[in-house]
């Protein structure tokens, strides 16, 4: 039985596939009947070129696709019908999946709630907030006249001490005094 398989191309890292038209039981890398196309997988736009009517022969002649040409033949709109599953998970692959699924879930139900109650605190907080607002904006405006007068008064009292330091004399301090130091000699 024949099959439209790939066959992989590319260096290490940088894969490109041919698609072939080989027996079924045999490998990829062998010789093929019938080159019918290139996919490129990191090219998104013109990554699929398959020959459209070398494909339609080949499938009418009874070769199957397997199941990921199947999937880009859909894609490309070459053949219709719905995609087939092309991955198999094992069970132990399954059972790691659910796991980090159901602790994915319980994440987000203990952040779900988190948000609930921040939601619910800050809505308390919101009725209680204008309540305290009506009470401190009277308060509020009368400090401000106050600064403001007392900013008036600091400025006269800056201006008064300069004019109070040049009337007063100075006082003599005993080291200036001689008589002070005549005794402290003795």
């Amino acid at each position: 039985m024949l099959t439209i398989k790939l066959q992989r191309l590319g260096r290490k890292k940088l894969s490109l596939y041919r698609l072939v038209v080989v027996e079924k039981a045999r490998d990829t890398q062998g010789n093929a009947l019938e080159i019918v196309g290139t996919y490129n997988p990191h090219d998104k736009e013109k990554g699929f070129a398959p020959n459209e009517e070398r494909i339609k022969y080949w499938l009418s002649k009874g070769a199957e696709a397997s199941d990921t040409i199947y999937n880009l033949l859909v894609k490309a709109g070459i053949v219709e019908g719905k995609k087939k599953k092309s991955v198999v998970l094992s069970k132990k692959r399954r059972a790691k999946l659910s796991e980090k699924q159901q602790e994915a879930e319980a994440k987000a139900k203990e952040a779900k709630e988190a948000e609930e109650a921040k939601a619910a605190e800050a809505v308390a907080a919101a009725e209680a907030a204008p309540e305290e607002v009506k009470e401190e904006s009277p308060k509020e405006e009368a400090p401000v006249e106050e600064k403001a007068e007392e900013a008036k008064a600091e400025e006269v009292k800056e201006e008064a001490p300069a004019e109070v330091k040049e009337e007063t004399p100075k006082e003599a301090t005993p080291a200036d005094k001689p008589e002070d130091v005549d005794k402290k000699a003795e």
